[in-house]
């Protein structure tokens, strides 16, 4: 009970390297539970960089000797290197002092640094969430992109990340040690608009009583991003694009020209090339942004996703608030993988927010999650399990095919790899 209330990942082995016992906070660390760890070899669950000369902690049982604070990557079961640890092993010793075992403590420091973040100037790619093929092309598309300094529209529904998505993009980039200045174009009135994006001179108009930098100033040498740019006035549009080929403007009230060097990141939620066709945006103006595309599908086209979302979010609140949540009740799960989540992640994390506040055990139940997804709705059918139609002769065949390997399988049958692993469980189909 005392090591399962640890916020530390612990685990034992014998002498044989099998695991005889698998703390809660290791099942958060590494994504598997107690009852598919134990009786594995340690190698077969955590794997890390310390693996690649041999088994230290068979090394460490062999010597007696402790090996403490050592810093590792921890490689995921899908094989990607995603999760810096610290790790500490030592031999397990009976009342005689023989040593019949090991054991070893994992400490997450990706969660750690995550949550000493008060602000975005660390985001990086992994703090995007996503396996999904879509996700990965716009991964591929700006790690090219985000060193040079061309101009990068970002399109996709509210909720997605576009703002993340800017952030990392400044991150990654030469100016990464320059201001990031965000403008929401839709919550400035349109008469304000102008001063905040180019600023003022005093005396410029009643009330301008001292000068005032705008935004593009303010960024000078780094980064701005304009939010909702869909949202700005045609009146303004022009003098945007004028700056943005120039990169120099007139304050208003001023008879000198400022020069700056910024580069230029724009999100809109509404396709721009259809606020053009409707007159609503400059198509000159488009074309100046839109050098570089990026489209952020919402959470209903990338559900491959969703469970890396689910457990990225509540191993973040287990940090924040020193609780111990692990995992969720099978009805509770069906429900949050077959959502439509309409707000998409912004969505979902205020769902799983909910669940954690009601929830005062380590199991998050139906009961937690908010009343409207626990109720049927006329507009949303009752969830309902994807793949529930596969019988057990198509699972074993997709296995089969792709020499057991769960995410392979389940790519190639359309459904998430948590899926069918409850589909093989309810089936009773073991791995060889």
């Amino acid at each position: 009970m005392v090591l399962n209330s640890l916020a530390i990942g612990v685990f034992t082995v014998d002498l044989e390297g099998r695991i005889a016992f698998f703390n809660r906070a290791a099942e958060q660390i590494t994504g598997m539970s107690a009852a598919q760890a134990l009786g594995r070899h340690c190698h077969e669950v955590f794997q890390s960089t310390l693996c690649e000369d041999g088994c230290l902690l068979q090394k460490v049982m062999h010597s007696g000797q402790c090996q403490h604070n050592l810093d590792a990557v921890f490689i995921r079961q899908d094989g990607r290197s995603v999760l810096p640890v610290k790790v500490s092993l030592a031999p397990l010793l009976d009342a005689q002092g023989r040593i019949i075992g090991g054991v070893e403590t994992i400490q997450s420091l990706h969660l750690v640094q995550m949550m000493e973040r008060k602000d975005s100037r660390h985001h990086t790619w992994e703090d995007f969430i996503g396996d999904s093929p879509q996700v990965q092309r716009i991964f591929e598309t700006l790690r090219v992109v985000a060193p040079s300094p061309v101009t990068v529209l970002i399109e996709g529904p509210t909720g997605t990340g576009k703002d993340l998505l800017a952030n990392i993009i400044h991150n990654m980039s030469p100016r990464r040690g320059k201001p990031f200045i965000k403008v929401n174009c839709a919550a400035l009135p349109e008469n304000l608009l102008e001063s905040e994006m180019f600023g003022y001179l005093r005396g410029a108009f009643t009330g301008a009583g001292r000068d005032k930098p705008g935004r593009f100033q303010l960024a000078d040498g780094g980064t701005l991003f304009l939010d909702e740019i869909s949202e700005m006035p045609l009146s303004l549009q022009a003098k945007l694009l004028r700056v943005l080929e120039d990169m120099e403007f007139y304050p208003l009230g001023a008879r000198k020209t400022v020069r700056v060097d910024v580069r230029i990141l724009a999100a809109c939620n509404k396709p721009l090339d259809q606020q053009v066709r409707a007159k609503l945006f400059r198509e000159d103006l488009y074309y100046r942004l839109n050098v570089i595309s990026v489209m952020v599908p919402p959470l209903q086209e990338r559900r491959q996703d969703i469970p890396l979302l689910i457990r990225r979010f509540i191993q973040r609140k287990n940090v924040e608030r020193g609780t111990y949540i692990c995992r969720f009740s099978q009805d509770a799960l069906d429900t949050l993988l077959n959502y439509a989540y309409p707000g998409n992640v912004r969505e979902m994390e205020n769902i799983l927010e909910h669940a954690c506040l009601l929830c005062r055990g380590d199991v998050i139940g139906r009961e937690h999650l908010p009343r409207d997804l626990r109720l049927p709705s006329p507009t949303r059918p009752e969830p309902r399990e994807a793949g529930g139609d596969l019988d057990k002769s198509h699972l074993l065949a997709a296995l089969e095919a792709h020499d057991w390997s769960r995410q392979k399988a389940a790519l190639a049958l359309g459904i998430d790899r948590t899926t069918l692993w409850r589909r093989m469980k309810r089936l009773g189909i073991q791995i060889p």
